[in-house]
């Protein structure tokens, strides 16, 4: 069966290509066994050189992948480059930690005998990966289980199958055969590939929907999943920010990729002394914006990835208005704004509640929700108050005040002053329903290995 990616800029055809039916994918996952009986036996100083070819052969046409980004799911063509460059940084750190993050775990001295436990790689990892950033969600899981030992079936998004052909084809440059392959497949192909002894791992990024289905599959067939779900994302104005520092830093937060982002803020809590002061500095920074064609210079806003996003978000703002909430900008403020289409002004939305969509669900669009809070208590129960846990965000030159307020919020991050942002250096996880396991930072390693104990005794001990 064939398939087509339409861009969302103009509707053009980028891309035609064909679904792997179940044989070729079992094709596929032979091969990948195949390859892993050599590579994971291969030592982390070779699978580390491998690697970093593998890296450098990908990003020696950023040009050209910056533009494939653009066509694919409408980032404005300025902001391409800087996600390629976020791939190299990341993949550079994940190598950086990979010695330390697979090394072996002594146990305490003992005459006699050597104890340790060793990390070993599981076998072929599947990744199922998503469109909003389609380089960046792919490097958190295919670099470090590489890295592990592990081989890797990348099966990315219908929305942006060309960075899928442009790994794969890095890889076949400088990784041996088998070890890193692509295939386009269907949800149901993808279905029935899951249970198979062969896949050793699942990482899915997407929806909480696409993530229960994805358990689904694997249940019952003892073998480890990581999901990354998305967010409904809070920040925390304390009465003391620098609203000069945090407003731009929020709206960028919120406004950045289309609002297409699953630690993107969607929910912004503002001690009642600021709140109005920051409601119009908000209002403010939103029209400065210009949403039009992402190929065009000076436009910083393109289109969001498919119409139906688009309806869905227009949803959202148009309920919360019914159930009494106020939308801030008028769309017509931004001429490019269609309607019927993929283009979607950005929004500002004051006297929201919990029940709203606009509060309780992903928007996963250019709009947030400000609402006023009368202390960090407030604060603090407002944004647990919801069945997402990705990040959250506290403004504040309280350090203490920060720490105090993020050891008690329900998210596997917590900022101080920055958002919509992921440091590899740390563990990147998620509570609720935004999913479950671990990528990048040393603990990441864990995920795609297991471990192995080694008791070893001298004789006569």
């Amino acid at each position: 069966m064939r398939f087509k990616t339409v861009s969302p800029i103009d509707g053009r055809v980028v891309f035609e290509g064909e679904l792997a039916d179940l044989g070729q994918a079992h094709l596929a996952l032979a091969a990948g066994e195949r390859a892993w009986s050599h590579w994971r036996r291969r030592p982390l100083s070779e699978r580390t050189e491998r690697v970093q070819a593998f890296v450098q052969a990908l990003l020696a046409d950023r040009d050209e992948l910056a533009l494939e980004i653009c066509l694919q799911m409408g980032r404005p063509l300025s902001q391409c480059g800087g996600e390629l460059a976020g791939f190299a940084d990341r993949a550079s750190t994940m190598i950086s930690l990979a010695e330390s993050g697979l090394k072996d775990v002594m146990a305490l001295p003992k005459p006699g005998f050597s104890r340790f436990v060793r990390r070993e790689p599981l076998g072929l990892v599947l990744v199922l990966a998503a469109w909003n950033y389609p380089y960046l969600i792919t490097v958190n899981s295919i670099v470090p289980a590489l890295l592990a030992g592990n081989v890797v079936l990348l099966k990315h998004s219908d929305q942006t199958p060309l960075c899928a052909e442009r790994l794969s084809a890095a890889a076949a440059k400088t990784l041996p055969a088998g070890v890193l392959q692509h295939l386009h497949m269907s949800h149901e192909t993808v279905a029935q590939l899951i249970p198979d002894e062969r896949v050793a791992f699942v990482a899915f990024t997407g929806s909480v929907e696409g993530g229960r289905a994805v358990h689904k599959a694997a249940g019952g067939h003892f073998k480890g999943v990581g999901l990354e779900l998305g967010g409904k994302d809070a920040a925390y104005v304390r009465a003391d920010a620098d609203l000069d520092f945090t407003v731009p830093n929020l709206v960028d937060g919120a406004m950045f990729n289309s609002g297409q982002s699953c630690c993107g803020i969607e929910r912004v809590y503002v001690h009642q002394d600021r709140y109005r002061e920051v409601v119009e500095r908000m209002e403010a920074e939103i029209k400065s914006y210009k949403l039009g064609n992402p190929l065009h210079e000076g436009v910083n806003m393109g289109p969001v990835v498919r119409t139906r996003s688009a309806l869905m978000i227009r949803q959202h703002i148009a309920q919360a208005v019914s159930m009494g909430a106020n939308s801030v900008i008028d769309p017509k403020h931004f001429a490019a704004d269609t309607p019927e289409g993929p283009y979607v002004a950005p929004q500002l939305v004051i006297d929201a509640s919990p029940e709203m969509d606009i509060v309780a669900k992903e928007t996963f669009g250019p709009v947030v929700a400000v609402m006023p809070v009368s202390d960090d208590q407030a604060a603090i129960a407002a944004m647990n108050d919801s069945r997402f846990g990705l990040t959250a965000s506290v403004w504040t030159d309280d350090g203490e005040a920060a720490l105090r307020i993020g050891e008690r919020l329900e998210t596997g991050t917590v900022f101080q002053n920055r958002c919509d942002y992921l440091d590899p250096e740390l563990a990147w996880v998620g509570v609720k329903d935004s999913g479950r396991g671990c990528t990048l930072s040393v603990v990441g390693f864990e995920n795609l290995t297991r471990p192995k104990s080694f008791h070893l005794r001298t004789r006569g001990a």
